[in-house]
This record gives structure tokens, C-alpha cells and sequence, in this order.
């Protein structure tokens, strides 16, 4: 089996009989060794004396009083983030129920943190898939993506990437795996998606996202994998190209563009030449098993939209697949 994004951690994991990531000590050490939370020469004792013991026991109750003690106001803040974060994790029995709770209940997690969780969950739901172009379009979910118009095609690049923002690795696996910086950004083909898996950390290759393109389709693949993986729910998602080929009964926006889309579509407005540019997919969601499914939404498919922002940058919201479908509450 082919191996990829070794960066979100996946091999310090364990898993449960149904699949699920079981936290381990070592996968909650990675976070220790953020430059957030190593104390720098200055720091205080209490600081110091935190983070030594975390490294011993990284499950160490912390009452909130020994970081009140923390001299640096901003150390202070970063680890009342971490810490809570890490009880949210401790709470649950695997990742995936700890993120189900985030999204669900509203809890405040910071982007980073969230796509990371993001990013390991969607790993071991990937488990196995040597199709290099689902891969790619699994960046999507926690990666924002830089769209543009390129002879006709829609391409999505990664937006950290082409902006030069990755010099300091998202994740401090990165640096101690030695994985190399992003090399020059080509679009993924036939030809050179066998290298995926090469430099799958480095996030710069490019998708065409085009309609009828393998991008656009294994898009698709990502979110039926996703909803199924956390919900136990199989789906099926399948790719249209016209938004006028759509009468909503129900819909879920993947981002906030999505959103204000599928809500003008829902209240008959029409949509204008720039709102309209900024659509990068429709999908419809079917359920061959509409035993979990809302009474009245059992016949129809759930539509599904995709948008980039004014500034060309598309910001997927998994969650919203997790909390945007028809079904009812005994889902898992």
C-alpha cells in the first residue's frame, strides 16, 4: 500500500475495532513541540515546568490556576488553547467522535487545529486509495485552495503555497520528517499523478477542477468517503455542471460562498454573472438507504455547492457535510 501525508501524524495513531483513531501519547506530544508551546530561554519557571511534565505525561491534568501562574500573557493564551483542545480530544474515545462533538455542539477550536483533526480524520477514511487524484481533491478540506482560469480550465492551487506561506510548516512533523520545501506547481494528469505520492506533504501540485474532469468527480469521492467514515452513513455524490438543472428541496453550502448561493437559489433569486463565476462545483447527494433520513426529504437528492470568495480563494467547511444533511438525530 502506497503511504501518504505522513505530516498529519496517521502512524502515531491507533485505531478501535470500527475503524476509529485512538489518541496516543506520542500523536499529542507532536503538539508539544509547536514553537507555540516549547518556553523560550526567557520563560518562567511555571512555564518550563509545565511543559517538562506534559512531555513525561502528556495527559497530565492542568488546572487552570498553573496557567493563571504563566508570566507571558500570550504563552498564557496558547496553552488555555491547547490544553482545552487536548481535553476536547481526552474526552472522547476517538478523533472522529471528538470532532463530531466540536461541530455539532459549536465548541470554539482555532482553523489550524480543526484542520488538522480534519486532516488525520480524513487520512484514515482514505485509508487504502491509491487513486492519486482523490488525494489531491482531499486537500481541499483542510487546505484553502487559490482558484484560477487557466485556457478554459478551472484550476485549484494551494493557496500557502503559491503565496510563499509555508516556509514554517503548518505541522512540526514536517520539519522532523525532512520533508523537502514546495518545488514549482504543476497540474496534476495522467501523466505525473503516479508522483503523488512522492511528495504528498508538500501540497504543489494543482487540480483541474473543470466539469467532467477527474478533479471534479474524485471530489465527489472525498465527500461520499467523509460522510460515510463519520456518520456510517453510505451516500452517493455525484458531479452536475448547471445550476438551473437544480430544484432545491434541500441543500448544503460546502463554504460560506456556498451558503449565500444555495440561500438565493432557495428564496428564487437570480444569480448574477460574478456570484455565478464563483461556483467551482454542484453536486447532488442520493442515500440508498433512506433508513436515517428525514420523512420528507427521503425522496430527493440533497444539493450540494461549492464557491470560491471574492478573492478566489475556496475555503471548504467539512463539517458542513457532517451537519448540513437530512438526517435524523440517531445518526452517529
Amino acid at each position: 500500500m502506497k503511504d501518504f501525508w505522513l505530516s498529519c501524524g496517521h502512524h502515531l495513531l491507533d485505531r478501535d475495532e470500527g475503524g476509529g483513531l485512538l489518541l496516543t501519547d506520542d500523536f499529542l506530544k507532536i503538539y508539544l513541540a509547536r514553537p507555540e508551546l516549547v518556553p523560550p530561554a526567557e520563560a518562567c519557571e511555571t512555564e518550563r515546568r509545565l511543559h517538562a511534565a506534559l512531555l513525561t505525561d502528556p495527559r497530565t491534568p492542568v488546572p487552570a490556576s498553573d496557567i493563571a501562574a504563566i508570566a507571558d500573557p500570550d504563552a498564557r493564551e496558547n496553552w488555555q488553547v491547547m490544553i482545552a483542545f487536548r481535553d476536547q480530544l481526552m474526552r472522547h474515545r476517538t478523533l472522529e467522535a471528538a470532532y463530531l462533538d466540536i461541530v455539532r455542539s459549536g465548541i470554539k477550536v482555532p482553523h489550524l487545529f480543526l484542520n488538522q483533526l480534519v486532516h488525520v480524520i480524513l487520512r484514515n477514511a482514505l485509508d487504502e486509495c491509491e487513486d492519486p487524484f482523490v488525494l489531491r481533491a482531499g486537500e481541499i478540506f483542510f487546505r484553502p485552495q487559490r482558484m484560477t482560469l487557466h485556457e478554459g480550465s478551472l484550476i485549484a492551487a494551494d493557496e500557502e503555497t503559491i503565496a510563499g506561506k509555508s516556509e514554517t510548516p503548518v505541522s512540526p512533523l514536517v520539519s522532523m520528517l525532512g520533508i523537502p520545501p514546495q518545488s514549482e506547481i504543476d497540474v496534476m494528469s495522467e501523466d505525473n499523478a503516479d508522483h503523488y505520492f512522492e511528495h504528498s506533504d508538500q501540497f504543489h501540485v494543482a487540480l483541474d477542477l473543470s466539469g467532467g474532469q477527474r478533479g471534479h468527480q474524485a471530489l465527489a469521492q472525498v465527500m461520499a468517503r467523509w460522510v460515510n467514515h463519520l456518520l456510517g452513513v453510505p451516500v452517493d455524490v455525484e458531479p452536475f455542471s448547471e445550476v438551473r438543472d437544480a430544484t432545491l428541496s434541500w441543500y448544503a453550502g460546502l463554504d460560506t460562498e456556498g451558503t449565500k448561493i444555495g440561500d438565493a437559489l432557495w428564496n428564487g433569486e437570480e444569480l448574477d454573472d460574478a456570484l455565478r463565476a464563483r461556483i467551482v462545483g454542484l453536486y447532488r447527494l442520493t442515500f440508498p438507504d433512506t433508513s436515517r433520513v428525514l420523512d420528507d426529504q427521503k425522496d430527493g437528492p440533497v444539493y450540494l455547492i461549492l464557491a470560491s470568495g471574492a478573492d478566489k480563494v475556496l475555503r471548504f467547511k467539512p463539517q458542513n457535510l457532517v451537519t448540513g444533511l437530512p438526517l435524523t438525530a440517531n445518526v452517529t
